[in-house]
């Protein structure tokens, strides 16, 4: 069957359109490119301006969205492909490079960074990295969290526990004369 042959509308009802519309309203992108070859070519014959006419689809996008179809090729608009901010990690990866190592435990596979984001960026700027090129303390926190690092607060030094050789020590101490010993009164001598 050629182009110039006589057509009769697509066997969907304005229902059908209508769903078709907002299926395609919700994607973005190729996935939308995709639907539209496909019920384009389904519906419309392949024919883009048999589709923009009848579902109200760009002819533009339909006819990418048919050329992708026919060549498996994806195309990136000027947009996505050229323009828009890099990730800060995109633009400097030696510098955003974290340094990990194993858990004093070596129980588990898991890598641990001893370090804050304001530390890493202390440490990046040792290294001779020029201060325009590092980020702030929060963006380097959000940028170690895109890179899978999960910082939390880190626990300074904990209390050592209470033990039996402890009490003795301060049982000792208490037991002692303050008297004897030269400066007598003035030092208090312990056993430790």
């Amino acid at each position: 069957m050629s182009l110039w042959e006589p057509f009769s509308p697509p066997a969907l009802t304005p229902s059908q359109m209508q769903d078709l519309r907002l299926a395609a309203s919700k994607m973005t992108g190729a996935a939308r490119r995709a639907l539209q070859a496909e019920m384009t070519l389904k519906y419309c014959r392949g024919s883009a301006r048999l589709a923009a006419t009848i579902l109200g689809w760009s002819r533009e996008a339909v006819a990418v969205g048919l050329a992708e179809h026919r060549t498996g090729l994806l195309c990136l608009g000027a947009q996505s492909a050229c323009s828009g901010r890099k990730r800060w990690e995109e633009q400097a990866p030696e510098a955003a490079a974290a340094h990990a190592q194993q858990a004093p435990t070596f129980r588990t596979t898991l890598a641990y960074t001893r370090f804050t984001a304001k530390a890493a960026g202390e440490a990046r700027r040792a290294q001779g990295v020029a201060e325009e090129q590092l980020p702030s303390p929060r963006t380097m926190a959000e940028v170690f969290n895109r890179m899978g690092y999960r910082l939390r607060k880190v626990i300074k030094a904990k209390p050592q526990k209470k033990i039996k050789e402890t009490d003795a020590i301060f049982a000792n101490i208490k037991k002692r004369p303050h008297g004897r010993g030269r400066g007598a009164g003035h030092t208090l001598a312990h056993g430790l």
